[in-house]
Order: structure tokens, then sequence, then C-alpha cells
């Protein structure tokens, strides 16, 4: 009898080194996740339609549910009005076929919530979305989510809250293997150095949040807004503007992201919507 107790005992430690095994193996094991940004519906038929939107938004929870990432983030601009309840219709029935095992993450933009946007609408994008800026853990790393509308607004009050939220999201981050953000509006485009326009965040605002940014190691923002794919680095961190799932305004085809996490280092590649791999390789 007391044979069988140790053996059943050895077994169960086993069991459970086995268990603790499996997840730290999890935890250093490579994964990806897709940015999606600027599927705007309403855009290509200037509000009258959104059919192109439509196709363009199938084909890429298409591909979501046949890639299986470890979660989608959208970077605002879901709609191109946003007093049109048809629009926000449509985009939330596509985005309800994304498998439910994937989690998906908003960050609001100009044509979501207005710029500057008010209290009123950046409540009905919570209420429709469940959130205008985010923070979460995944496996070692932290991914967060801003409202750049009311930083590019430098909006009273509300600006000053998120920025206070930032810092003590960033604060929690402790040693994580990697801190990524994501916004609509890029911080900036070409250029830490160049002036402010319709494009990018204020200079003083940009210099306010990037000293954080700085201090806290993160090392990598990414946006849309621009509806064509750019890239700049500021020290160490990456600043990457992604095209639009919508009308493109550049050269850069409607598409999706596809960033790729290793413990050491994260890639990302931009791929037109028509040119989708079937399968992802670590």
């Amino acid at each position: 009898m007391k044979t069988v107790k140790i053996i059943i005992a050895v077994f169960l430690l086993s069991l459970i080194t086995g268990m603790a095994n499996g997840q730290k193996n999890d935890n250093i094991k490579p994964y990806f996740f897709i940015q999606i940004t600027d599927p705007q519906f309403g855009f290509y038929e200037d509000n009258k339609g959104f059919s192109k939107e439509t196709e363009l938004y199938e084909k890429a929870v298409n591909a979501i549910n046949r890639l299986n990432p470890d979660f989608v983030v959208i970077t605002g601009d879901l709609v191109n009005n946003k007093d049109d309840n048809s629009q926000k219709a449509e985009f939330k029935r596509i985005t309800a076929i994304i498998n439910k095992k994937i989690p998906v993450y908003y960050s609001p933009g100009n044509h979501d919530i207005g710029l500057p946007p008010t209290r009123q609408d950046i409540d009905s994008f919570i209420s429709d979305y469940g959130h205008d800026k985010f923070s979460f853990q995944h496996k070692k790393s932290i991914f967060i989510g801003l409202n750049s509308c009311i930083i590019k607004a430098n909006t009273p009050v509300l600006e000053e809250l998120q920025f206070d939220w930032l810092s003590k999201e960033l604060a929690k981050a402790g040693s994580a293997e990697h801190i990524i953000l994501f916004c609509h509006i890029p911080f900036f485009i070409n250029s830490f150095e160049e002036p402010e326009s319709y494009s990018n965040i204020p200079i003083e605002t940009r210099n306010k949040y990037f000293t954080l940014i700085k201090e806290y190691k993160v090392e990598a923002i990414f946006a849309g807004h621009l509806h064509y794919n750019s890239s700049a680095k500021y020290g160490n961190i990456s600043m990457v503007t992604t095209s639009a799932l919508g009308k493109p305004l550049g050269d850069s085809p409607s598409g999706i992201r596809i960033i790729k996490v290793y413990p050491e280092r994260i890639e990302s590649l931009y791929y037109s919507i028509y040119e989708i791999p079937e399968t992802i390789v670590l």
C-alpha cells in the first residue's frame, strides 16, 4: 500500500511539474497578432454606401479566423461618419464573425469620435466597443492602446487623465519583455523633429509623451490615420504607421499588418488584403 501511495505521489508531482514547464515554455514561444486600421466604412462612396469596405473587411476577418492570431488590434476610423448608424452596424456585424476565442481591442480614430472629441462621442464609442483605451499583459509583454484624438486635440482634463493612466500602466510593466503601444494618429511620420501637421501630434505634446515612453523603454508604437505605410525611429523606439484596410491614399494597397513577437525582438510585415499568406511561419 505504501509503495502504491509513493507511485501516485511521484506521478502527481511529475504531472504538476510538466504543467508548470508547459506554461513556462508557452511564455517563451513566439506568437503573432494582427493590426488592422482605417476600415472606414463609407469612405469609398462618400457615405452613400459601403460595399467595398464590406468586401475588404470580410476578407480580413476570413484571414484572421484562418490564421488564428493571439489577438487583433484595430487602430481607429472604424467608420467614416460617426453619426451613421448603418456604417457602425455593418462594421459590428462583420467584426462579430471573428472567432470569439480571438480578443479584439480598439483605439478610436478621428472619424469615430471627432477632432476635437466630445465627452459624449467618447462615451458613445465606449458604449459601442467597450473601451477607448486599453492595457493588458500577454505572456511576458505589455500592450497599451491610447485615445490619440484627445492627445492631438490636447482635450482639457481628458488628456491629463489619460496621461496619468498611461504613466501608471507603464510603471506596472516592471520587467516586461516588450512594451508596445497602439494609437490612431502617429506621434510622428518621418522624423521625431518634424513640424506639426494634420497627420501627427503637436511637438510639445510629442516631447511630453516620449519623455515617458523613453523612460519605460517602449519598443514600438503602431498607428494608422495616414492610409499609407510609413516607419521611422526615435532612438530605439519604432514608430510604425500602417496603411488602411479600407481606401488607401498612397502607394500601399488595402491590407493588414502581421506582427511577430519573439523573446528578443518583434517583427512586422504589411500584407495586401489579396496576398495574405495561408499560414504564418514563426
